[in-house]
């Protein structure tokens, strides 16, 4: 009877469960970080989808058994008819929520009008959008630096803030800084997916 009871109380929470996409183009590691943690415990991820098929965090997903998708983005010649194919691939998945976890690609209203997404940038933004923003930010002539998390729109990291976290950078090295907006960006996803699914 108890037995009975324990199978329906698992079977129902991952009924409740919110199931989310990771989209990923390198290593993974932020990837990784939302299995370890989040990842058949408060959330589902559901697929991995990547458009590079020598990215290292396509073996996050396969030690995870993860399903996942390889769209090769060089095979394409359009970013919309890339952007078409992802969108379809996803779909099917059912996806509640999809996080663009170093997903380097700048997408189309294709996707931004079908899919939820949400997208970590390593500045505060709207300072140092696009590429080398650890850089730009370590750089600059402002005291803090930080991490964002946003709402994916067709504007390249233009979508609306949903959380950022800051850190001093005096008397910081560029490497100290640089490895600690990698420390501090995994906790800043994990804490906007769980306070938008959870």
């Amino acid at each position: 009877m108890i037995v009975k009871w324990y199978e329906n109380f698992l079977h129902n929470r991952m009924q409740t469960r919110k199931k989310i996409a990771i989209l990923f183009s390198g290593t993974g590691s932020n990837f990784a970080h939302i299995v370890a943690h989040l990842h058949q415990q408060s959330v589902d991820v559901v697929v991995a989808l990547t458009n590079n098929p020598d990215a290292k965090g396509i073996e996050v997903a396969h030690a995870a058994a993860i399903p996942l998708e390889i769209v090769d983005s060089k095979g394409y010649s359009s970013r919309e008819a890339f952007d078409r194919v992802v969108v379809e691939r996803l779909e099917g998945y059912g996806a509640d929520l999809t996080i663009l976890a170093g997903f380097m690609r700048i997408l189309t209203p294709h996707f931004t009008s079908q899919i939820k997404s949400i997208n970590l940038h390593p500045s505060l933004l709207p300072r140092h959008k696009g590429l080398h923003a650890i850089e730009r930010s370590y750089a600059d002539s402002h005291p803090e630096g930080g991490v964002s998390v946003h709402w994916v729109t067709s504007e390249l990291d233009g979508g609306e803030v949903i959380l950022q976290k800051s850190i001093s950078k005096e008397g910081l090295s560029f490497e100290r800084y640089n490895q600690t907006i990698r420390t501090i960006e995994k906790v800043a996803l994990q804490e906007a997916i769980t306070q938008l699914l959870t």
